[in-house]
C-alpha cells in the first residue's frame, strides 16, 4: 500500500513510521521547509503522570512504551526515562498529592510522594524549601527540536520513505492529493494531520472540526552549570491536569488562589533540561483569539521567580524566548480521528498531549485504517 502524510510535525511524523513498519510505502508533504508549529516548540515530555482514568491514561502507557522502543533504535530522538517531580510547597498542596498518593490511579503511573531529601536524590538541583514531591517514574522527555529530523533519517533508510517539504497540499483528489506546485502524488491511503491550521484545506475536506486553537508562551536558558536529571512540575499543575481532581483539589482552589499572574495566563510551571544542559521552562495557556502577536513578559518573570526559588539559586541567562499554538479537542476526545473518504482521514487536536501520545495515537489510527 501507497500512504500518504499530510503533516511534517510529530504527529504526522508517526503515522508515517506506523505505515512504514506495517511494511507500507511513505510518502510525507509539510508546508513548511521543515515542522515549525507546536510539534517543537514544547518540552519533549513524554507526560503520564496527569493524564485521566480511562482511555487517556492508557494512551499515554502505550505511547510511553513506544517512545522507549524507538529512543533505543533513533538516539537522536534523545529519549530519557527521567521521571518527574511535582513540588509541593503548602499544605493545601500537599493534602492534594496525598489524596492522589493514596489511590490506585498513583500506582499505574509509578507515583510516590517523597520528603524533601527523598526528592533530592532524585533532582539534588532542587535547593529550595518545599515540603514534599510526587515522584512519577513514568514520565520521560525527548528532544522536541531534533525528534522530527532524527526519526525522518532513519524512517528513509528503510528506501521506502519519501519526505517532501515545501509542498502545501490543495486538493484531497480520489486517488490522492495535489499540491501547490500543480504535482499530484497517487496514494492508496491518505492521512491529513493538519496542526493547528484549521482554515483551508482541513475546513475545506473536513468541515468545521470540533477543535480550539490554544497558544503557549515558553523560554530556554543558558546551560545549568549542573544536572537537572528529572522532569519538575509546581502544584500549579494538579489544577491544570485532571489526574488530581476530587474534594482536595477543590480545598485548595477555595483557599489557594493561584497568583494573579498565573490565573490570568492559565499558568503551570514545567522545567526539562536539554540535553546541552539549558532549562525548558513554561508556559500559560491562551484561549482567546485572535492571539497576540507579541509575548508578554510577565509570565516570564514569575516563571523565572518560582523556578528560581525551587532551585534555591539564580536562573542562568535566557537564550531564547518563543510562543506557540496547538489544536485541541473540544469534546473529550483525545485526538480528533474522522474518516473522510474511502481512502481519506483526518487526525488532528491532541491537544497538549501531541508528543506524549503520537506514537500510541499513530499507532491506533493504523489498526482502525485497517493498514
Amino acid at each position: 500500500m501507497r500512504v500518504l502524510i499530510v503533516g511534517g510535525g510529530v504527529l504526522g511524523t508517526m503515522h508515517a513510521w506506523q505505515a512504514l513498519s506495517r511494511g507500507h510505502d511513505v510518502i510525507q508533504l509539510e508546508r513548511e521547509p521543515e515542522a515549525r508549529g507546536a510539534s517543537v516548540r514544547n518540552f519533549g515530555l513524554v507526560w503520564v503522570s496527569g493524564r485521566s482514568e480511562g482511555a487517556e491514561l492508557a494512551t499515554a502507557l502505550r505511547a510511553r512504551e513506544l517512545w522507549e522502543q524507538l529512543g533505543a533504535e533513533v538516539p537522536g530522538l534523545g529519549f530519557r526515562a527521567a521521571g518527574s517531580l511535582t513540588v509541593l510547597r503548602t499544605d493545601a498542596e500537599l493534602a492534594v498529592a496525598e489524596a492522589f498518593a493514596a489511590s490506585a490511579a498513583a500506582a499505574q503511573r509509578g507515583t510516590t510522594l517523597l520528603d524533601p531529601e527523598q526528592a533530592r536524590l532524585r533532582n539534588p538541583a532542587l535547593r529550595g524549601e518545599f515540603l514534599a514531591a510526587l515522584w512519577c517514574e513514568k514520565d520521560g522527555a525527548v528532544e522536541p527540536r531534533t525528534a522530527q529530523p532524527a526519526l525522518r533519517q532513519h524512517l528513509q533508510a528503510t528506501g521506502r520513505y519519501t519526505w517532501l517539504p515545501g509542498r502545501e497540499v490543495r486538493e484531497l483528489t480520489g486517488t490522492g492529493v495535489r499540491d501547490d506546485h500543480g504535482q499530484r502524488h497517487e496514494a492508496d491511503l491518505v492521512l491529513l494531520c493538519t496542526g493547528a491550521q484549521l482554515g483551508g484545506l482541513a475546513r475545506e475536506v473536513a468541515g468545521e472540526l470540533p477543535l480550539r486553537r490554544v497558544r503557549l508562551q515558553m523560554m530556554q536558558t543558558e546551560p545549568l552549570g549542573a544536572d537537572f536529571p528529572t522532569a519538575v512540575a509546581d502544584a500549579d499543575s494538579l489544577r491544570y491536569y485532571p489526574a488530581y481532581a476530587g474534594p482536595a483539589l477543590e480545598a485548595l482552589r477555595a483557599n489557594q488562589p493561584q497568583a494573579p499572574v498565573a490565573a490570568e495566563h492559565a499558568m503551570q510551571l514545567l522545567v526539562v533540561q536539554r540535553r546541552d544542559g539549558g532549562l525548558t521552562i513554561g508556559d500559560t495557556h491562551g484561549y482567546e483569539e485572535p492571539f497576540p502577536f507579541d509575548t508578554d513578559e510577565a509570565p516570564y518573570e514569575y516563571l523565572r521567580e518560582v523556578t528560581e526559588s525551587l532551585l534555591g539559586q539564580q536562573l542562568p541567562p535566557i537564550r531564547r524566548r518563543w510562543a506557540g499554538v496547538y489544536a485541541q479537542s473540544l469534546t473529550g476526545e483525545i485526538v480528533h480521528r474522522a474518516r473522510l473518504t474511502d481512502r481519506a482521514w483526518v487526525i488532528a487536536g491532541p491537544g497538549g498531549r501531541g508528543m506524549t501520545c503520537s506514537p500510541a495515537i499513530a499507532e491506533t489510527t493504523a489498526l482502525e485504517a485497517g493498514l
